[in-house]
């Protein structure tokens, strides 16, 4: 069966989109990569080739060099749908990065964000 046709969706056309809505909302694109460099354990380099590359959304999570362990912290809903009740884990994993940009442009503190791991 084929996926979900957003996993073929190139992570630069959504990392536009989200940079977009950070910034509309006063946010800095730094905040934006902390949180996806926490989600997914890509380093700054990491995360502008993964970007320069064209990578869909399903290789930049199947390259992730880590997801972070905290995932299971990440909880509340994005477009209707309860994060934490997503069963395909590649969807989750969009979704869980959704989330945390939707509390970025919502003002959230960085601490809180990241689920109590070190802000920095």
């Amino acid at each position: 069966m084929a996926g979900h046709r957003i996993f073929g969706t190139s992570f630069a056309s959504i990392y536009a989109l989200y940079a977009a809505k950070v910034e509309r909302k006063d946010r800095s694109r730094e905040d934006l990569d902390r949180v996806i460099t926490w989600l997914t354990g890509y380093d700054d380099a990491g995360l502008r080739r993964a970007i320069d590359d064209g990578a869909d959304l399903e290789a930049f999570f199947a390259r992730a060099p880590r997801m972070n362990p905290n995932t299971s912290l990440i909880t509340g809903v994005i477009c209707g749908v309860r994060v934490e009740d997503v069963e395909d884990p590649h969807m989750q994993q969009i979704r869980f990065m959704d989330k945390l940009v939707d509390e970025v442009a919502r003002g959230k503190k960085m601490a809180s964000i990241l689920r109590g791991s070190d802000p920095l």
